[in-house]
């Protein structure tokens, strides 16, 4: 069965090192986070399974969804709980099929099209952003914004298109009073916990707020 009750705030993994990836990921773990996608860039498909499933073992020891990155085929290897993917990756339809009913597909998009297609596709949630500028992609889509994620999300409930929306892309915690206001159903962040002190309150502060 899908778990998704914890996509209001996902934790994408950052690091040096596949060893950093981990790391971090299991700090964010230990402080209460429960959703983590194990992001890396740049490494051959051995050590891609390999964290994935040293990132598989962490997830479990502390009851967290694991979803992986780009790769389906490492994401089935792994056992993870689902797969999110980029716009030029793998169509989700084709992903349904390799991995089934039971994994968690989400979607990048940055247009109101993007949401449409990746509806029609049957994905479980869609990443929208980036909000602002990011260091974490080298090939950035356009900003979005307050202004963006606000049309983007009264286009889909006008058309009455309803799916988890997930914020993404350069998102601090002063953020996210706002962005929840234009109707986001959670926030992805990557360096807003990574390698942070007081890691345990900073989460909670964040789940705090009406997210979901």
């Amino acid at each position: 069965m899908k778990k998704m009750k914890e996509v209001s705030l996902q934790y994408i993994s950052q690091g040096k090192t596949p060893d950093e990836h981990l790391k971090n990921i299991e700090e964010v773990c230990k402080s209460g986070g429960k959703w983590i996608q194990l992001r890396l860039k740049d490494v051959d498909i051995a050590t891609y399974l390999n964290t994935a499933v040293q990132c598989r073992n962490i997830c479990d020891h502390y009851e967290a969804i694991m979803i992986i990155n780009d790769n389906v085929g490492v994401a089935k290897a792994a056992m993870a709980d689902g797969v999110h993917l980029g716009l030029n990756d793998t169509n989700p339809l084709e992903a349904r099929k390799i991995l089934g009913n039971n994994f968690i597909i989400g979607g990048t998009a940055n247009t109101l099209e993007d949401c449409k297609q990746h509806i029609d596709s049957g994905v479980d949630y869609i990443g929208l952003g980036p909000f602002r500028h990011t260091t974490t992609k080298k090939k950035l889509s356009p900003i979005l914004g307050l202004d963006g994620y606000q049309e983007i999300l009264s286009e889909l409930q006008d058309q009455n298109l309803k799916i988890p929306i997930v914020g993404i892309g350069g998102i601090t915690e002063n953020d996210i009073s706002d962005i929840i206001k234009t109707g986001i159903h959670g926030i992805a962040v990557s360096g807003m916990l990574t390698d942070k002190k007081d890691l345990k309150e900073k989460i909670k502060n964040i789940k705090s707020y009406s997210l979901g």
